[in-house]
């Protein structure tokens, strides 16, 4: 994580803000490079203990973890109200982990994303994990700050 003097020193409100955002994460954008470009799109997130995705091997994004774990994820959906931009939001630095099918992970999935019985034992999907590097919030105008995996509560 390198040093930039426009974050904010990093406090328990940076902390309470941007955990809360990893803990009510249902979905976020992943960012990937795919043949040499950025590629973006939307996944199901769960974010408990870690951050758990389920993915299809089948998904121009999976490949792209494949070939190259390392990516981005951004965390935080726009109010009803406002301008979106003033809503916290988190970028998060991370790598990624294929770990396949996994009894608990599925279990654990299924009590929070229940529509996914409808696909999840399908043979193409499984679950990725991300261990996250870095965290970006930018916690509305004016208010951003660098956070460790520490800060995020993820070590």
């Amino acid at each position: 994580m390198t040093e930039n003097s426009n974050f904010r020193p990093v406090d328990d409100e940076a902390r309470d803000i941007a955990q809360s955002l990893l803990l009510e994460a249902r979905f976020g954008a992943l960012g990937v490079m795919l043949e040499g470009a950025p590629f973006v799109t939307r996944i199901a997130l769960s974010a408990d203990a870690e951050i758990i995705s389920l993915v299809s091997t089948l998904a121009q994004h999976t490949s792209a973890l494949k070939a190259n774990p390392r990516c981005s994820l951004l965390i935080g959906e726009p109010g009803a109200k406002g301008d979106p931009l003033t809503h916290p939001r988190l970028t998060l630095q991370a790598d990624a982990q294929i770990i396949g099918r996994d009894e608990n992970l599925r279990d654990s999935w299924l009590k929070t994303h229940p529509k996914a019985k409808l696909y999840i034992d399908f043979g193409d999907f499984g679950f990725v994990r991300f261990q996250v590097r870095a965290g970006f919030l930018n916690g509305g105008f004016g208010y951003a700050c660098q956070l460790s995996a520490i800060d995020l509560g993820l070590i």
